[in-house]
């Protein structure tokens, strides 16, 4: 699922959403970066759409921090850590450690820079997004046993 993926239209964000969630397996967790408006939840709305579950249900859970999506395959976490500052643990935060206990589980992480947190016991997804307004997005996706995030300062 490595790759360089040029999205040209939120659609095309969307499907490759879709695409992503084929790859997914239990304890996974996705890590997304980039800036306001960038596709991250679109991106999410996709993953969800591929897993068979109702999009008009899916948010940003920006003011909520956590929300919980449970499809057929996974209890999916849909993480938002916009409103934690660097300074304090995102992590203990939104009681990451106790939602990676649960082994049918998918995390996705927007705002994952924000994130102090190097335990993952399963794959990353970490996905990053360069581009705003309407411009077409650059959307990499690397694929690893383990991932890394670090804090921003």
């Amino acid at each position: 699922m490595n790759g360089n993926f040029i999205c040209k239209s939120p659609e095309d964000t969307f499907k490759l959403g879709e695409t992503i969630s084929g790859s997914l397996g239990a304890g996974d967790v996705v890590l997304l970066t980039g800036g306001l408006g960038a596709g991250k939840t679109l991106l999410t709305k996709g993953i969800l759409n591929g897993l068979d579950y109702d999009i008009d249900e899916v948010t940003s859970p920006s003011f909520a921090l956590v929300n919980l999506y449970k499809t057929e395959r996974f209890d999916v976490y849909h993480i938002d850590l916009w409103r934690i500052d660097g300074r304090g643990d995102a992590a203990f935060a939104v009681g990451l450690d106790d939602i990676l206990e649960n082994e049918k589980t998918v995390v996705i992480i927007e705002w994952a820079d924000r994130l102090k947190f190097d335990r993952f016991r399963s794959r990353v997804f970490n996905i990053s997004f360069d581009g705003e307004g309407d411009d077409p997005r650059k959307i990499v996706v690397e694929v690893g046993e383990q991932g890394k995030v670090d804090a921003v300062e």
